[in-house]
C-alpha cells in the first residue's frame, strides 16, 4: 500500500533480504523511524510474532533494506505513530475495532495485546490486517 516490497538475494552477505521502496518521503520517514525506535528498544518479536530487522536505509530514495521474516510475524510499519496515537473520532475507532474483530475473530484480543506491546515502546500500528499481523496457523 505505501509502497513495493521486493525479496533480494546478497551478492556480498549470505542470506536473503527484502528491500522496500515508499512512495512517499512521508511514509518511508515513518517506518524508519519505527525500526529505528524498535532497534533501539531490542525489539526483534512481539509476543512471539517476528519483527523484520532493518539492514539499512537510504533517505535519498526513500528505500529500506530488512530482514525476511515468516509467521507469526508483525510487519509493515509505514502507517504507524510514533511516540502519539493518531486522532481519530470515537466513531472512527469504534468502526476500526469492528472491523479488526471480523478480521481477526478470535485471534483479536491477541492482536489487541501485540498492540498494546507495541505501544509501550512509543508505536502505534493503525494498519492492522492479517497481513501485517499474522500468526502461524
Amino acid at each position: 500500500m505505501h509502497g513495493s516490497v521486493f525479496a533480494v538475494e546478497s551478492q556480498t552477505e549470505k542470506g536473503r533480504s527484502a528491500i522496500k521502496v515508499c512512495e512517499r518521503e512521508r511514509e518511508y520517514c515513518r517506518e524508519r523511524d519505527v525500526y529505528l525506535r524498535l532497534i533501539a528498544c531490542e525489539v526483534a518479536d512481539v509476543r512471539g510474532c517476528a519483527v523484520p530487522e532493518m539492514l539499512r536505509h537510504d533517505d535519498e530514495l526513500w528505500v529500506i533494506e530488512m530482514t525476511v521474516v515468516t509467521r507469526p510475524f508483525v510487519l509493515d510499519f509505514a502507517g504507524a505513530y510514533l511516540d502519539d496515537p493518531p486522532d481519530f473520532s470515537d466513531e472512527v475507532l469504534a468502526d476500526w475495532r469492528a472491523e479488526k474483530q471480523e478480521q481477526f475473530g478470535s485471534r483479536w484480543s491477541e492482536v489487541q495485546a501485540i498492540l498494546r506491546d507495541l505501544e509501550g515502546h512509543g508505536v502505534f500500528l493503525v494498519d492492522v490486517n492479517p497481513g501485517n499481523v499474522s500468526f502461524g496457523d
